[in-house]
């Protein structure tokens, strides 16, 4: 389906089309359960699935609730694990398992690129055809277990009132309390409805949900504080522990600062992320999930204020994009070929990665020009609460705008180049237009301190990308397809 021609900021398009995602995961999840109760029946029961309580959970949730980064990321692990019960019918009526391996790893390649599932059944990226059946089997038992411990918990009283009217006497696997990293649950506790309650099973403790901001008509999901993921020196998640410090307080003041300086990504933002768990992780970017919508993984310890701040808007521009592609197909013939070159990366990377980074830098451009606009009226001393900036933040926030925006242009180029090889849908070209029109705009704003800039310290780090820039076109130039 095509979207029609829209503004980045448009507060209506948005609420509607999270009001037609709702519906659509509502409906994925009975279409699921419907699945397990007939054609998967058998597949089911041998894993212990509850196909009645998973339907009688969607009955209990509101419609609200089906945007929740819960209970999205639930239901599409229900849908992975449908994906995967169908694969694995398929493979034992296969006559040939290898040429079935040899395909099935190209699909794999194809859908789940940088997805733990590809190295769950080709960790070698090789078909290995004999291994394959136990893998799956691994997968789908796996995948089972997590999507039914975490259904247990989205609704409260559910359980216990249910399995007595059901008389329910199925085999449920152990609950794992290992620490849970994508959800950011702590080992040995398990978190309890959607709002980030959480209680610790071998003694009953119960912890409330921390919020920075309750949930109301300005900020309609509210605004959680989740517990902190503390990552080794090779970057690898160690541990988690409860947030303690001045994590929460310094959101809260770039939440402040969003809100006065720029209102429209405030609002965005507000409709968009609904908690933040902080990293305690050196040289750790932040970053999100696609299928968990709302939640973001900040960096609030590595980063200065200013960082704060455009981490919290980039996060929330990779929700908002993904929103936009459930609505509509934005690219095809993509097949994960890293043949555009990333002027953020330095690297090779396939359209949708362009196509991300194109859409979230945008927005971090919008932010740095709007923080040098603000202060430059002389609005931003934080008399309202919010971050004061110094004066060589502010310089900083102006040459990461000029920097955007010259990398922003650059990618644009090959998105244009993307449509003329029929890469890009219409729909797609409609955002990619709205983009060009947001940068440039961006880039007249922030043009009279360019000079200013160029004669800081920043002056030759600039000069130095715009001229890697230009040395990356001529290496790369327009993609020509073989």
């Amino acid at each position: 389906m095509a979207l029609k021609p829209f503004r980045l900021f448009d507060d209506a398009a948005l609420a509607a089309l999270q009001d037609e995602f709702r519906s659509s995961m509502r409906r994925l999840l009975f279409d699921l359960c419907d699945e397990l109760d007939t054609r998967y029946r058998d597949q089911a029961r041998s894993l212990h699935l509850a196909p009645d309580y998973f339907r009688a959970v969607g009955q209990a949730l509101k419609l609200e609730h089906f945007s929740h980064w819960k209970v999205v990321g639930w239901i599409e692990e229900l849908n992975d694990l449908v994906y995967f019960l169908d694969v694995r019918r398929q493979l034992i009526k296969e006559r040939s398992r290898a040429d079935f391996a040899e395909s099935f790893l190209a699909s794999c390649t194809e859908q789940f690129y940088e997805h733990t599932y590809l190295d769950e059944l080709f960790p070698n990226r090789k078909p290995e055809s004999a291994k394959l059946p136990a893998r799956l089997t691994s997968l789908c038992t796996r995948l089972a277990r997590s999507v039914t411990q975490e259904s247990m918990f989205l609704v409260l009283g559910l359980p216990s009132s249910w399995f007595e009217q059901h008389a329910w006497r199925r085999k449920l696997a152990p609950f794992d309390l290992a620490p849970n990293f994508e959800r950011a649950e702590l080992a040995g506790w398990v978190a309890i409805g959607l709002e980030g309650a959480r209680v610790e099973l071998t003694h009953g403790r119960v912890v409330s949900t921390q919020w920075l901001k309750h949930p109301g008509p300005r900020w309609p999901g509210g605004l959680a504080l989740g517990p902190t993921i503390i990552y080794r020196q090779d970057k690898t998640p160690a541990r988690i522990v409860p947030t303690t410090g001045n994590a929460g307080e310094r959101i809260q003041r770039a939440r402040m600062l969003i809100e006065q300086a720029w209102p429209e990504g405030y609002r965005n933002l507000a409709r968009l992320t609904n908690r933040i768990v902080p990293l305690k992780a050196k040289g750790v970017v932040s970053f999100s999930y696609r299928h968990r919508p709302g939640l973001s993984f900040i960096n609030c310890f590595d980063r200065d204020d200013l960082d704060l701040v455009d981490d919290l808007i980039h996060e929330n521009s990779h929700h908002h994009l993904n929103l936009l592609l459930r609505k509509a197909v934005l690219y095809h013939k993509d097949q994960n070929q890293e043949i555009f070159y990333s002027p953020w990366r330095r690297s090779l990377r396939p359209l949708r990665g362009i196509l991300h980074a194109t859409f979230t830098f945008t927005m971090g451009a919008i932010l740095f020009e709007r923080l040098s606009s603000w202060k430059a009226r002389g609005e931003g001393r934080g008399a309202s609460g919010g971050i004061t900036l110094t004066g060589q933040q502010i310089l900083r926030a102006r040459f990461r705008c000029l920097e955007e925006v010259d990398s922003v242009r650059y990618s644009l180029k090959d998105l244009a180049h993307a449509r003329k090889l029929g890469w890009l849908t219409p729909a797609g070209w409609g955002l990619v237009s709205a983009l060009k029109r947001e940068i440039d705009k961006v880039g007249k704003r922030i043009a009279p301190f360019e000079r200013a800039v160029l004669r800081s310290k920043h002056g030759a780090e600039l000069k130095r990308h715009r001229k890697d820039l230009a040395a990356a076109r001529e290496t790369y130039g327009p993609v020509r397809l073989r």
